[in-house]
């Protein structure tokens, strides 16, 4: 299919992709690769699996960032963007435009944050090295209608397995052994550069190997039933003894994952089974004492409690969350906590993390504390300015527990530093139309599709505000600029499919 060949595949397959050719003969503009990017992302976006989580895609987009800084084969002008997927596959893949998603099944068997961002690094090199690029060149804009039947296939693939397969098989068979080695290539050259990306990092390169081996022993019971492009799929023992070779001899890294790693995962697996049985996991874990860092585990529990709507013992729960910070056998000077009027903790001077105080917040907020939660948010917003999340939720709660303008100026500062990010217009619109203010509604909803690459819905939603009657001078003449602008960029991608 026309996806990136993934680095471990499941229950998503990456075969069968065109051979277009040498590269050289043949290109594709960054800012193509972006677009068709977009087209694919609009059908994941709307799909129940994609998890828009900001938290998750916040830790994916920071790890995603430190490899690419460490690493001297990204280009300055390469937009990258990391989501996550609900899906129990282990698979991770790399879209055109340098969309990159993986599946919550692999962030969970991910052992360490080196093997992780192995994954991510391997994902990296595939962008960095166009080798999607190379695929798409010969054809470009002719195979839009192809990608986004490939997006569906993807998606369609994990509620119906069989359907999915059905799709890829009938589109692209005889492509199949054709096509073969050339992904072969593309795979170990993503090996050799990730795992330059990965050391220059500062992570460990075994992580990669070691992450290789867990795939291939968990995809071994498909040997016999899996279609033919599953079976000869380039997850090999060569690949693995290669990477072996090139970490072979260096020093030993031994590299600490990040308290975000640990807690995204705490997360998910709080997200994954029903909010009772989650529940029961985290509690027999603290029970048993079966964990490395109680501050996860506490974290976990708290967040099925919350998805559980036990929002009173929830509340309570904090107080041990918080305690967890503590480090044992330490006599620093104690400081205030402030969770509220139900919860005052004495703490050492601990950094907390802004997941931590996002949940915070968010069962405050469930619990009918509200000024308690927005103490929080101020508080923590003013420490983390950057965490999305945090962003976010004090938005949604100024909209809905103070009043739309307060949140608009908020959003409207927020945009400043962000001029691109789509749910903040999302949530400026939502304070527009409590406000009243329907052409600025319309004009906000239409940023949010522009960025989302569906300039028609965007030109609608600009055409809806120019029939209004609420707006100025000022206001309706930049609508008509940004018009124009959207009826020219949606013309060039017409004339190039």
């Amino acid at each position: 299919m026309f996806f990136l060949p993934a680095l471990f595949t499941v229950n998503v397959h990456a075969e069968g992709l065109p051979d277009l050719g040498d590269v050289s003969q043949v290109s594709v503009s960054p800012r193509e690769e972006r677009e068709l990017g977009l087209k694919i992302m609009s059908e994941i976006r709307s799909d129940p699996s994609y998890l828009n989580d900001a938290e998750i895609d916040g830790y994916l987009t920071h790890l995603g960032s430190r490899l690419i800084s460490g690493s001297r084969e990204a280009r300055p002008e390469q937009e990258f963007e990391f989501f996550a997927l609900q899906d129990p596959a282990l698979n991770a893949f790399a879209l055109p435009g340098g969309f990159m998603g993986f599946n919550s099944g692999l962030i969970l068997a991910a052992q360490s944050e080196s093997e992780l961002a192995g994954v991510m690094a391997h994902e990296i090199a595939h962008v960095t090295q166009k080798h999607l690029a190379r695929m798409i060149a010969g054809q470009k804009y002719s195979m839009l209608t192809s990608l986004a039947s490939m997006a569906l296939a993807i998606l369609a693939s994990r509620a119906n397995p069989q359907a999915g397969q059905a799709i890829l098989v009938a589109s692209q068979a005889g492509q199949i052994q054709k096509q073969l080695n050339f992904t072969r290539e593309h795979e170990k050259e993503a090996d050799r550069i990730g795992l330059n990306i990965l050391t220059g990092a500062g992570l460990d390169p075994r992580g990669m190997a070691d992450f290789f081996e867990r795939m291939q022993r968990a995809t071994r019971f498909l040997e016999n039933g899996a279609p033919s492009y599953l079976r000869t799929h380039p997850v090999t023992f060569e690949r693995i003894a290669d990477i072996e070779g090139r970490t072979h001899g260096l020093p030993y890294r031994q590299v600490p994952d990040s308290l975000d790693f640990q807690l995204v995962r705490a997360k998910l697996r709080a997200s994954i089974e029903k909010p009772a049985d989650a529940v029961k996991y985290f509690e027999s874990i603290l029970r048993e004492k079966r964990y490395t860092n109680e501050t996860v585990e506490r974290y976990g529990l708290v967040t099925a409690l919350l998805r559980s709507r036990e929002y009173e013992r929830a509340d309570k729960e904090l107080v041990r969350l918080y305690d967890s910070l503590q480090p044992e056998g330490t006599v620093e000077t104690l400081q205030d906590h402030q969770l509220g009027t139900s919860i005052r903790i004495q703490r050492r001077m601990t950094p907390s993390s802004p997941m931590i105080e996002t949940l915070a917040a968010r069962v405050k907020l469930a619990a009918g504390q509200t000024a308690e939660a927005l103490d929080i948010y101020q508080a923590a917003l003013s420490i983390f300015p950057q965490h999305r999340a945090l962003t976010y939720d004090y938005a949604e709660a100024l909209l809905s527990k103070v009043s739309a303008q307060d949140a608009l100026d908020f959003i409207n500062r927020q945009l400043q530093f962000d001029p691109n990010d789509v749910r903040l217009y999302r949530l400026q619109a939502q304070s527009h139309e409590t406000l009243g203010n329907i052409l600025l509604q319309h004009q906000a909803l239409a940023e949010v599709y522009s960025r989302q690459g569906n300039y028609p819905a965007a030109i609608e939603q600009l055409q809806i505000a120019l029939k209004t009657d609420d707006g100025d001078f000022y206001q309706m003449s930049s609508v008509e600029a940004r018009l124009r602008e959207l009826r020219e960029l949606a013309a060039n991608e017409s004339k190039k499919k």
